[in-house]
């Protein structure tokens, strides 16, 4: 398998995060092209393959965006007015398209980590 895939897990629940928005763009220099918007399913994965398969699958700079405030509110988080996360923003390179790179969010109000799963 190739192209990006994530997955979201709420460690404050121990959940998957169900209905978070996540935005992906493709970086060039100062430049900033929102690629696609989805939302996570009910096991905080995205519906439908990878985010970023085939032909749009090239050698890049991308950052994946999570919003992670509206997410937390919605499950009924109280959150301090500026949240510490609202949205969290994730810059990585893809440097070989015939592999496959993953990169989860394991979340939760005051923190979060990510690493290039498998």
């Amino acid at each position: 398998m190739t192209g990006l895939t994530t997955h979201v897990l709420d460690t404050a629940s121990g959940k998957p995060a169900e209905g978070l928005v996540i935005t992906l763009f493709r970086i060039d220099g100062a430049k900033r092209e929102e690629i696609r918007t989805v939302t996570t399913n009910s096991d905080g994965r995205i519906d439908g393959g990878p985010i970023l398969a085939g032909e749009t699958f090239v050698v890049g700079t991308y950052e994946l965006v999570f919003h992670a405030g509206d997410y937390l509110r919605g499950r009924g988080v109280t959150l301090a007015d500026p949240a510490f996360l609202d949205i969290i923003p994730i810059r990585f390179g893809i440097a070989d398209v015939t592999a496959h790179y993953h990169v989860p969010l394991l979340l939760s109000p005051y923190g979060y980590s990510t690493y290039r799963g498998s």
